[in-house]
C-alpha cells in the first residue's frame, strides 16, 4: 500500500502527461502481481465494493472525529477521503505499519478485506485498516474503496502508461483490457513475454472506437467523404459470440468500454447476430410521460432515464423503449472487418440490417446534399431533438482506433445561447476543491421570478474562475450544507447544445451540455432572458 500511497501522491501534484505516464509505467514494472493489477482497477474505477460506501465511511469518521469538524473540513477540503484521511486518529499512538515499506499491507490483502465484507462488517473491516495505516495510505485505501480518484489519470492515459512500461501494442491493449477482469494477472503476464497473447475469439469483447476530429477548415470534398448525421444519444458497441462451450453471449459496451448490458436488456434479447456493431443507443418517442410515443428518437433528456439502472422496471421499458442506430460493421461471423474501407463495410451493413428486428435497430441513413454549401444549410436547419451535428467519414477509411487525422471529422450544430442569473454555487472537487465552481444559473418568469433552467462548471479560464469565485464569497445570501445561495446579480451567457421539456425540474427545463461562455458584468440581472424565451428554443 505504501507504494501505491506514493503513487498517487507525485500523479496528484504532477500535470505533466508524460511525467504521469513514467510515473505509472515505472511502478507497473517494478509492482509485483498481483498488487499492479489492482492499483490498476484502482487507477481506472474498475474496482467496486458494495458494502463500502460514502455515508458509511462519513458514519464511521463520526466516531473519531467531531461531527462538527468533519463537516466543516469536508466543506473546506471538497473530498471525503482526503478529509476523513487526514482527520482520522488511529486508537494507538502511531500507525500499526512497520518501518520496512514491504511490511506495509498490500493492496491484495485490502481488496480481499473490502471484498469478503458485509455492510454489517465493513465498518469494524474498514476501522481496522485504517488503524494499520499511515495518512496517505488512508488516502490510498479509501480512494481505492470509494472508487473516483480524480487525480487526473484517464483509463486512456493507464492503457497507454501499461503499453510504454512494457512495450506493446496500445490497440492490443485496449481490446485484452476490457475482456480480461482485474488484477489482470493474463494481461501482464503476456506484456511481459511470459505468456501468449489471450485468446479472445470465444468472447464478445470490446473494439475500441474509431473517433472523429472537430472540422475546422469548414470545407471537405464530398466525392472523397460521405456525410450522416451525428445522433445525440450514447456511442456503443454491441457484440455477440459463443464461448468454448457453445453458449451464446452478448455485451453491450460504452465509449468508454464500460460495460452496461444490464440497463439495456430488451437490446441484449433482440441481437442474436454472430456480429459486433458501432451505433448510438437512443429511445424512442417523447419518453415525457405525457406525448404519444412514436417511431422517431427522443431527446438525450429522455435517454437519461435508461442510463445507470442495474434494474429496469417493466413500465420503463414500456415508457421508454431503447433502440440503436447503427453507424458500422466490425465483425461478422468471426470475420475482423475493421481494416476494410468504410464503403464495403457500409455495403455489408445495408445486408446485414434485415437480419435484425426493426423495433431495436435501424440503420443511420446518409444525408443526400448536393455541395458542401447545400450541407451546411441542411446542418444548419436542423434542430430535431436527436441531432447534434454531422459527421463526416472517408469513404476509404478503415476502421482504426482513437482519433486518426483525415479520415473522420464531426461538424456540430452551433450551440445555443442564454443569457442567466447565477443564484448557486457550490465547490468543486480535485483542484478545484478550494473554489466555487459549479454554478446553478436561473431565468426570470411572467411573474418576475428566477427558476433554474441549469447548472455548468465549464466552458471559464483559470482568472474567470477566481472572478466568480471571488463573486460568491462576497455575495453569499444563505447557506445550504456545501450550497451557497447568491445575491441575484451576476449575469453568465450560457451556451448548450439544446433544450428540453423536463417534469424534473421547476422551470420544465433542462438543458443540454450548458457550459458559460462569458461573465456578463455588462448587463443587469433585470435584462437577462425569460423562461418563455427558452421554451422557443425546445427541439
Amino acid at each position: 500500500m505504501r507504494a501505491f500511497a506514493a503513487l498517487i501522491d507525485r500523479l496528484i501534484y504532477t500535470r505533466s502527461r508524460n511525467i504521469k505516464l513514467q510515473l505509472i509505467a515505472d511502478y507497473l514494472r517494478e509492482t509485483p502481481d498481483p498488487d499492479r493489477g489492482w492499483a490498476l482497477a484502482g487507477l481506472t474505477d474498475a474496482l467496486d465494493f458494495p458494502a463500502v460506501k460514502s455515508a458509511m465511511v462519513r458514519k464511521l469518521a463520526m466516531t473519531r472525529i467531531d461531527e462538527e469538524l468533519l463537516r466543516l473540513s469536508r466543506q473546506f477540503v471538497g473530498d471525503t477521503s482526503e478529509t476523513v484521511a487526514l482527520l482520522w486518529e488511529p486508537r494507538t499512538s502511531k500507525p500499526v505499519v512497520a518501518e520496512a515499506a514491504d511490511a506495509s499491507i498490500s493492496i491484495s490483502a485490502a481488496v480481499d478485506q473490502l471484498t469478503a465484507t458485509t455492510r454489517a462488517s465493513a465498518p469494524q473491516v474498514m476501522e481496522q485498516l485504517l488503524d494499520s495505516l499511515d495518512v496517505n495510505e488512508r488516502y490510498a485505501l479509501l480512494k481505492l474503496a470509494l472508487g473516483g480518484m480524480r487525480i487526473g489519470v484517464s483509463a486512456r492515459l493507464a492503457k497507454q502508461a501499461f503499453a510504454n512500461a512494457f512495450d506493446v501494442s496500445i490497440d492490443d491493449v485496449e481490446e485484452l483490457w476490457h475482456a480480461l477482469k482485474p488484477p489482470y494477472a493474463e494481461l501482464f503476464a503476456w506484456a511481459e513475454g511470459r505468456a501468449e497473447k489471450p485468446d479472445l475469439s470465444t468472447t464478445p469483447f470490446f473494439r475500441p472506437f474509431m473517433l472523429a476530429h472537430p472540422l475546422e477548415e469548414k470545407i471537405v470534398d464530398l466525392a472523397e467523404h460521405v456525410a450522416e448525421w451525428k445522433w445525440d444519444g450514447i456511442r456503443v458497441q454491441v457484440a455477440h459470440d459463443k464461448d468454448a462451450n457453445g453458449k451464446a453471449e452478448t455485451r453491450i459496451y460504452s465509449r468508454g468500454g464500460e460495460e452496461i448490458s444490464r440497463s439495456f436488456p430488451e437490446i441484449l434479447a433482440a441481437f442474436d447476430q454472430h456480429a459486433v456493431i458501432d451505433g448510438e443507443l437512443l429511445v424512442r418517442g417523447d419518453a415525457q410521460g405525457g406525448a404519444e410515443r412514436n417511431d422517431s428518437a427522443a431527446s438525450f433528456n429522455a435517454l437519461q432515464q435508461r442510463l445507470g439502472r442495474k434494474t429496469v422496471s417493466k413500465k420503463m421499458l414500456e415508457e421508454a423503449p431503447a433502440f440503436i442506430r447503427i453507424y458500422d460493421l466490425l465483425a461478422l461471423n468471426g470475420e475482423d472487418l475493421r481494416p476494410l474501407p468504410w464503403s464495403k463495410r457500409r455495403a455489408k451493413l445495408e445486408k446485414f440490417i434485415p437480419q435484425l428486428p426493426g423495433s431495436h435497430f435501424d440503420i443511420s441513413q446518409l444525408i443526400d446534399a448536393a455541395d458542401f454549401g447545400a450541407l451546411g444549410e441542411l446542418r444548419d436547419g436542423a434542430r430535431d431533438s436527436a441531432i447534434e451535428g454531422v459527421m463526416l467519414k472517408r469513404r476509404d477509411s478503415p476502421y482504426v482506433s482513437g482519433r486518426k487525422t483525415g479520415l473522420w471529422y464531426k461538424w456540430k450544430r452551433d450551440p445555443l445561447v442564454a443569457d442567466c442569473v447565477m443564484m448557486y454555487a457550490q465547490r468543486g472537487n480535485g483542484r478545484r476543491a478550494s473554489f466555487y465552481s459549479d454554478y446553478t444559473f436561473g431565468c426570470w418568469t411572467d411573474d418576475g421570478e428566477l427558476h433554474p433552467v441549469g447548472k455548468a462548471y465549464s466552458g471559464f479560464t483559470d482568472e474567470e474562475l477566481k472572478m466568480l469565485d471571488r463573486f460568491v464569497r462576497q455575495n453569499t445570501t444563505n447557506r445550504f450544507g456545501p450550497v451557497r445561495e447568491v445575491e441575484k446579480q451576476l449575469v453568465l451567457e450560457v451556451a448548450f447544445d439544446s433544450i428540453h421539456e423536463s417534469k424534473r425540474h421547476k422551470s420544465g427545463l433542462a438543458m443540454r451540455f450548458p457550459r458559460i461562455s462569458r461573465i456578463r458584468t455588462d448587463k443587469p440581472a433585470e435584462e437577462a432572458d425569460m423562461i418563455r424565451t427558452l421554451q422557443a428554443m425546445v427541439t
